[in-house]
């Protein structure tokens, strides 16, 4: 297949404001869309659950806390791996011809297993699908947030009302802070930031890096900077309808997960 003329890919981890920068780029009309093409795993038909967020954790303190594993969903019925690639080329791109993608360390080993269904792909490693099914080209964007605790807070607090962005409805109730829930989430976000980071290395290509705090601050003045470095055509960036969710709960817990891992260090 041949890859897209204009092709760029968001690269990021939960909760990093990943999903605020390509709501901006996707609103542009100009940048392709970039959704989270790969988010529904094979093995479940879904996104990834709460609690696969938790693979090979045993505390019931934490487990009791997330929602139970749904059934695998049905899956596409007679959705070839052509089928499923063609599918994400036209979700994807906007009439420019510029397409736009968001990927998650969390999903590259699935994204890796299905590209190897493709013709001539059998073998490839994530540089040989990203190359072979976007082009030698593609343009790389890393949305990175420094404060893995307040990261691995934000994270924990959603897995636990399944709310994953602002503006959605969520109750708060029954939301609980558990060191244990915090400090592993803290651990997978700077396990899978320092994985894309070695990729980046390997590859040896610029990648453009783009700040929590810079689309805090400026969160259409970051977007009209990635057009630029995209070398897209510059349009207006219209206002955000998502806003930060993080309040005065969310430092507070981030304070305390500070305190006792230096307590238990």
């Amino acid at each position: 297949m041949r890859p897209p003329a204009h092709a760029y890919l968001v690269c990021a981890t939960p909760r990093s404001g990943s999903t605020l920068l390509s709501e901006l780029l996707r609103a542009t009309g100009v940048a392709g869309r970039p959704l989270e093409h790969f988010e529904v795993l094979r093995a479940s038909g879904a996104p990834r659950q709460p609690r696969e967020y938790f693979d090979g954790v045993h505390d019931f303190g934490v487990l009791d806390r997330l929602a139970s594993l749904r059934p695998p969903a049905p899956g596409r019925d007679g959705e070839t791996p052509e089928t499923w690639w063609r599918r994400i080329l036209a979700d994807g791109t906007t009439p420019n011809g510029v397409w736009g993608g968001k990927l998650m360390w969390g999903h590259v080993d699935d994204l890796v297993a299905r590209a190897r269904e493709l013709p001539g792909l059998g073998g490839a490693d994530l540089g040989g699908v990203v190359d072979a099914l976007l082009g030698p080209d593609v343009a790389l964007v890393h949305v990175t947030r420094p404060d893995k605790v307040e990261q691995a807070v934000s994270l924990w607090r959603a897995v636990q009302t399944q709310s994953w962005r602002s503006g959605a409805a969520a109750s708060t109730e029954c939301i609980a802070y558990v060191f244990e829930g915090v400090d592993h989430l803290r651990r997978q976000i700077e396990e899978n930031d320092a994985a894309w980071r070695r990729w980046f290395a390997e590859r040896g290509r610029p990648v453009y890096e783009v700040s929590y705090e810079d689309l805090g601050e400026d969160s259409r003045g970051t977007t009209a900077a990635v057009l630029e470095a995209l070398g897209l055509p510059s349009v207006d960036v219209p206002e955000p309808a998502m806003h930060r969710q993080r309040d005065e709960r969310s430092a507070a817990w981030a304070e305390r997960y500070r305190a006792e891992s230096g307590a238990r260090a």
